[in-house]
């Protein structure tokens, strides 16, 4: 026996819209649908999820005394879909991203595919050689090297402190 059915029949009556088995089993069913698409992405396979069609590379900038190291991870792009421009201030990278899978089999048949497009602008704060920029691609990872101009770097000029 349930202990709904010894409470007394004003207790039993008094429910609310929300108390009503039907809404108890929408809320039950739409938590199972949410539970089951958690986790999965809406965008196609290799494009950013709040960007449809736009695919940005993660880019990792370092500087030292001689010049500049540019990383872009960009795996599953060919390296005949890359452009790389070196101005006097800044570093454009450029690409298309193609992905497409098919999976075929007696009973079914499965085809998906995905293209970005990309664009990087870094800028630069020093001046440098673009002419001397070298750029190396392997396994999704570009390297670019930019040397400085050695003419522009700056020169500090020792001040001497004086007491009153």
């Amino acid at each position: 026996m349930k202990v709904k059915n010894l409470l007394p029949d004003v207790v039993r009556k008094i429910r609310t819209d929300n108390d009503h088995p039907f809404y108890s089993l929408q809320r039950e069913m739409n938590s199972l649908f949410d539970n089951f698409f958690r986790g999965f992405e809406m965008a196609p396979r290799g494009l950013a999820a709040g960007d449809m069609g736009i695919f940005s590379p993660s880019i990792d900038v370092k500087e030292n005394e001689k010049e500049f190291i540019v990383k872009a991870e960009l795996p599953g792009v060919e390296e005949k879909d890359i452009d790389v421009t070196v101005t006097s201030d800044s570093v454009t990278i450029k690409g298309e991203k193609k992905e497409e899978k098919e999976d075929k089999d007696k009973n079914y048949y499965y085809m998906e595919r995905s293209y970005g497009s990309f664009c990087r602008v870094i800028p630069l704060e020093a001046e440098i050689e673009s002419g001397k920029a070298a750029a190396h691609f392997k396994n999704g990872i570009l390297d670019i090297k930019i040397p400085k101009n050695q003419s522009a770097k700056a020169k500090g000029t020792k001040v001497s402190i004086k007491t009153s």
